[in-house]
């Protein structure tokens, strides 16, 4: 799958008034993102031992990930923007709740799962050139390929493990339904993988 056939649902308009207007917010959450993603992608490299492949293609999408992580620390100081603990935002809890508990179902639902957070990660990138100043755009255009990349070694690994496209396509419909309305939901927090803000959340 291309990543431009994945059916994901649009960032609401009213997540990038929030983000245009709350930078300091999205670049500290953004940053807290990049670290996570970087741990995941590590955490799959200690618990899986058993993929040679599936571990060089972690161990470099882990650096690429805390490279991420300083360049958003580079532009938080670059603004003035001090890097401060945060609260998560509830998009991926909520996300790791439909993950299975018996393996390989497991692996394949958090390397599905993965690839979902990675295409969101992608789509708000895209969405954030719209709306915010030219230096933070261009930043934010330069992440765009890496994250589409990111996005397809998850789900081709999910395929190549699972060996069953069927599945892992029931499996990627329901991740990207629970993003769906993660997104599209309101959310009493604003954070860089939030649903409509300004709202409690239900």
């Amino acid at each position: 799958m291309k990543f431009e056939q994945l059916n994901l649902v649009p960032t609401p308009d009213a997540w990038l008034q929030r983000a245009s207007a709350d930078l300091p917010t999205l670049l500290i959450d953004h940053a807290n993102c990049e670290k996570k993603a970087a741990s995941t992608a590590l955490n799959l490299m200690y618990r899986y031992v058993e993929y040679p492949a599936l571990l060089q293609a972690l161990s470099k999408l882990a650096r690429e990930e805390l490279r991420h992580f300083e360049q958003v620390l580079s532009v938080m100081g670059e603004r003035g923007i001090e890097y401060e603990q945060m609260t998560s935002a509830r998009y991926a809890g909520e996300m790791r709740r439909l993950v299975q508990t018996h393996e390989p179902n497991r692996l394949i639902d958090l390397l599905v799962m993965s690839a979902v957070i990675e295409a969101r990660s992608c789509e708000r990138f895209g969405r954030l050139c719209e709306v915010l100043d030219t230096d933070l755009s261009a930043f934010y255009g330069s992440l765009l390929n890496s994250e589409k990349r990111h996005f397809l070694s998850y789900l081709n690994f999910a395929n190549e493990i699972s060996q069953d496209e069927a599945a892992v396509a029931a499996r990627l419909d329901l991740f990207l339904a629970a993003d769906a309305k993660l997104i599209t939901d309101a959310d009493e927090q604003f954070r860089f993988h939030s649903g409509v803000p300004g709202v409690q959340a239900d």
